[in-house]
This record gives structure tokens, sequence and C-alpha cells, in this order.
């Protein structure tokens, strides 16, 4: 008697397999439309939750000088207490991955010897399986992503490292597309020899900042500063030294503001400093420490020339010396004036 045969459906892990692949490509097409990195950030943590199922997932990116690896994404349990934290290159399965540039799958961590336990300790949470991939663009390592212990089911499959995998490499070309419009962006805005900030940004970010400082009904000071006798040094040494020494002094001005500050080589020998939520008092503190900072320093030594110099330095503060952005300007440009014209190597407010 001969067996009638069952209708085949189509098969539903082809399906459950295409509609993923269907996800991703659309998170893709999502992920590589901006090229602001904030907003690629926020898109691939909306995403990734949408689409794969694990009850913690980490996005981790390289840093070359340290050699290290940080938590830049962090979803799930204990998830705040790890925003942030390193892991040397040859830690733990992340650490593996992103040296080795390969995506590992692992069942049960408790039976592999790269598994590293210090993050679980850290939040509390048990690990214990993993998926993880490396996020390559252009053959260079930016970071990993790593999921970890499956919502559905024990263990994560080949399925999901496969998943994962598609997913990495439009997250690794949204990243790199994000930093390289970044560079791009930082070069239109920054001094050329010294790597400050430039003139066009300055007048953009004070007016801005002013706006800031009046939402939030808070001081904001302005430091101009000018190098005393610096033609000097061009007409007796060459403006290839005159370039150098600015150089210098560009890095004596950033060793001595707060990261929140805004240093810019206005023009020529003359720097700009915007000190937000910074009163008077708070800003003839930073002046003179910069002052200070240029007398103690011996510039152009490595050229053999071991040379003194000093400044002259004003500063202003909104809304004490100014209620807008050009009266500020030239409230602290007048200060520094009264110095240059006066006694030189001092500091003076408006």
């Amino acid at each position: 008697m001969v067996k009638k045969s069952k209708k085949v459906n189509l098969n539903n892990d082809y399906e459950i397999k295409f509609e993923i692949l269907k996800s991703i490509y659309e998170i893709g097409k999502l992920l590589t439309s901006t090229l602001e990195s904030e907003k690629v950030l926020q898109l691939i943590t909306e995403k990734v939750g949408e689409l794969l199922s694990a009850k913690n997932w980490s996005l981790l990116f390289v840093d070359e000088e340290r050699e290290e690896l940080y938590f830049g994404i962090v979803v799930g349990e204990g998830s705040e207490k790890l925003k942030g934290k390193r892991l040397k290159l040859s830690e733990g399965i992340a650490g593996w991955v992103a040296t080795h540039k390969k995506p590992i799958l692992i069942p049960d961590v408790t039976k592999d010897s790269r598994f590293f336990s210090g993050m679980d300790k850290i939040t509390g949470f048990k690990t214990e399986s993993i998926i993880c991939a490396p996020l390559i663009s252009r053959g260079k390592i930016l970071g990993v992503i790593e999921l970890i212990n499956k919502k559905i089911g024990d263990e994560f499959t080949e399925a999901d490292l496969e998943s994962l995998m598609h997913l990495a490499d439009y997250i690794a070309i949204a990243i790199d597309n994000a930093k390289n419009f970044e560079k791009i962006q930082e070069l239109t805005i920054r001094d050329d020899l010294t790597c400050l900030y430039n003139t066009r940004f300055f007048h953009e970010m004070l007016e801005r900042e002013i706006k800031r400082a009046m939402r939030k009904k808070s001081e904001l000071s302005l430091i101009f500063m000018d190098l005393d006798h610096f033609k000097e040094v061009n007409d007796t040494y060459g403006h290839i030294y005159g370039s150098t020494l600015l150089k210098e002094v560009a890095e004596v001005i950033m060793h001595s503001v707060r990261n929140i500050d805004i240093p810019i080589r206005y023009g020529g020998d003359e720097f700009v400093i915007i000190l937000p939520e910074t009163s008077k008092a708070q800003a003839e503190i930073v002046a003179k420490r910069i002052l200070n900072n240029i007398r103690e320093r011996v510039f152009l030594q490595q050229e053999g020339l071991n040379l003194k110099l000093t400044a002259s330095i004003g500063f202003a503060t909104f809304p004490d010396d100014a209620k807008d952005k050009e009266s500020l300007i030239k409230s602290a440009d007048n200060a520094m004036y009264k110095v240059k014209y006066t006694s030189r190597n001092d500091v003076k407010s408006a």
C-alpha cells in the first residue's frame, strides 16, 4: 500500500530567518542614513533590543592607545554600573573577539576559560551564554557587540550568531561613517597650526554659550590674551620658530583650563578662551594661572633657543560687563589692550 505524501509547507525556520534578515536590512538602512554619532548610537540602542532576544547586551569600543575596550552602550540588568568601564584587550570574550576579529558563540561560559567574570561581580548579573561579533570596517576593528543570556530558549544558536554578524556589519559601517564625518567637521573648526578652535567656531560657540547662560541664569566669562613682543621672535628667529612658539603656547593654554572651557586661536598671536559657568572672580584665577604658566615655561628648548615669554591678558564676564556677544568681546578685548599699552605681563578685568 502506497502512503500519500504530505504537502510540504514553506519551512518555518526559513520564514523566521527571512524576517530577521529583512529586519536587519531595514535597520541597516536607518543606521547608515545618519552621520551623527549620537543618533547612530541611539538607533543601535533602539533597534538591537527590538531584533535580538537577549537579556543583556553591550556595545564596546576599542581604545587603540590604551589597548582597551570600553562600554559605550549597555542595556539590561546592572547596565548603569558598566557604562564607561574598561577591559584589557586580553580580557574576556569581548577582548578575544576584538583581538582575533572573529565572532564567537559560547553556550555555557563556565566551560570556556576565556570568560572573565569581573563584570558580573560589578553588576551582580550572572552570565550563562554569550554571542559576540567584531565591528570591522575597512579591515579595522572598531569594537564588538556582545549579547548575554537569551530571553527565549536556553542557549543562543548559530542562527542567532549569524543574525548578529549581519547586524554588526551595518553597525560598523555606521560608526565608521559617523567618525569620519566628525573628523571632517572638526577640520573646519580647528586652527591648522595650533589645533585650537578657530575664529569661525568662536563666534558660533560664544553665541550659543551666551544663550545658555541666559536660559540658566548663570555667568559666562571671556579671556583675551596677546603675547608680549611676539613680533621680535619672528623678526629675530624667523616665522618657522614663531609658528613653533605659538604651538607651545597653545599647549600651555590647554593644560591651564578645564575640559568644558573653549580655547581659540583668535588670529596671529592672540588667543581667546570661553569659560562657561564662570564668575568674574573665577575667571581672574584662570587668567592668572595661564599667565603664570606662560612665565614659567621655557619655550623652544628643542630648538636650543630657551626663550622666556609673557602675555597681556584681559577678561570680562556676562552679564556683569556685557549684555550680548559683541559687547562681551569688546569688553574683554579692551581690558587686554589696557594691559598691552601700559605694563604688559599682567591681567586686568573689564
